[in-house]
């Protein structure tokens, strides 16, 4: 039986799939989304798997899923690998997980489609994690392809003190006294600090696994976005999964606050 059902699968689900995509609007498709690629670890504990197995499993999905975006035409993508949050797990899990960070980024790199640009607080992490988030986004500066963000040891709170701190420096450095910026300080002057600076704000932000919180992704960038939350864990997440996302967000009326 079990086998029965996976061929009649193999058979509807792309059927399935073509359809939603001719239902996909080309002028309302969001050109950055951001993934919160969660479940790695609940992905392994149900099949009786270590937490390394699962995030093997969630680095596997990551290039598949880059090919989606890359074939519908999304622009930039921002993946949330690692919180600083995740800093502070025990040194027998963290390890192998910076492991498989940073084996996923030297492979994504050496497919040269896309532009690898970390973001995150790089001098918390291990010098050897860092030096590959550098070297992959190095090797990928003249690649035209789309921009993904991989953020890593990031956290939206860091990120906003992270660009105050730098604003402030610049002005130092330039003479400006703390009664002058005061009075010309806006969001703009902040947001050009960012580690996304530059790039357009996340459209779409999904988060998979059930949870429905944002856990501090892109505070400061997602205040207008759309955000769908997906069940399935995310090395079960499927082309399907990704285009009904997209399909729940052209049908929205995108407000951006007003």
């Amino acid at each position: 039986m079990g086998s029965f059902r996976q061929a009649v699968k193999r058979v509807i689900y792309p059927a399935y799939e073509a359809r939603l995509v001719r239902q996909l609007p080309s002028d309302r498709l969001p050109q950055h989304v951001g993934v919160m690629l969660d479940g790695n670890r609940r992905w392994a504990k149900a099949a009786g798997e270590d937490a390394a197995a699962g995030h093997r499993a969630g680095a596997a999905n990551i290039s598949p899923f880059l090919g989606w975006c890359e074939e519908l035409g999304i622009e930039v993508v921002t993946l949330w690998l690692l919180s600083t949050d995740n800093l502070n797990r025990r040194a027998e899990e963290l390890a192998p997980l910076l492991g498989i960070i940073e084996d996923v980024v030297t492979e994504l790199a050496a497919e040269r489609r896309w532009r690898i640009n970390p973001v995150g607080a790089l001098d918390l992490l291990p010098d050897a994690t860092a030096r590959t988030l550098k070297e992959a986004a190095a090797a990928t500066r003249d690649v035209e392809g789309v921009l993904v963000n991989v953020a890593v040891g990031y956290g939206g709170r860091r990120e906003i003190a992270d660009a105050v701190r730098s604003l402030l420096q610049q002005h130092a450095k330039a003479g400006t006294s703390i009664e002058e910026l005061a009075t010309i300080l806006d969001a703009e002057h902040i947001a050009e600090h960012l580690y996304t600076k530059g790039q357009p704000d996340p459209d779409l932000v999904i988060r998979t696994s059930g949870e429905q919180r944002l856990g501090g992704f892109l505070l400061w960038q997602s205040a207008h976005s759309e955000f769908y939350f997906c069940e399935a864990y995310w090395p079960d997440f499927r082309r399907v999964d990704f285009l009904r996302a997209l399909r729940a967000y052209a049908v929205r009326n995108r407000r951006f606050g007003i």
